[in-house]
């Protein structure tokens, strides 16, 4: 198995920068960027996309389409419990700190 995928940006193989540039002269191409792939084990879009630009272009492109293989029809939420505390500043002033904690209904 190859240690390399191409980038899956859809205008990859048209930004015009020398790395992109293949072929002899009369028949030269501007062609995707190969990306290595250096660590499988976490999945991240470092592993399908060569920049930051071409992953905005996919999803920009694609998000209808990733949408739709998990559509949300309903909020999520997650329970919680504000306290609010009196503190002091550094000048020794007090305050009323709000802390929010996430409430665990499942006894765990």
């Amino acid at each position: 198995m190859s240690n390399f995928v191409w980038c899956h940006g859809p205008s990859c193989h048209k930004s015009h920068t020398q790395d992109r540039i293949r072929g002899v002269k009369g028949s030269k191409v501007l062609r995707t960027r190969k990306i290595k792939q250096v660590n499988t084990e976490h999945v991240n879009f470092y592993n399908y996309f060569c920049s930051q630009g071409c992953y905005n272009d996919f999803a920009h492109k694609y998000v209808r389409e990733v949408i739709a293989i998990a559509p949300r029809t309903e909020a999520l939420e997650t329970p919680i419990d504000v306290v609010k505390e009196q503190a002091t500043d550094w000048t020794g002033q007090p305050y009323i700190r709000t802390e929010i904690k996430t409430v665990d209904n499942n006894g765990g």
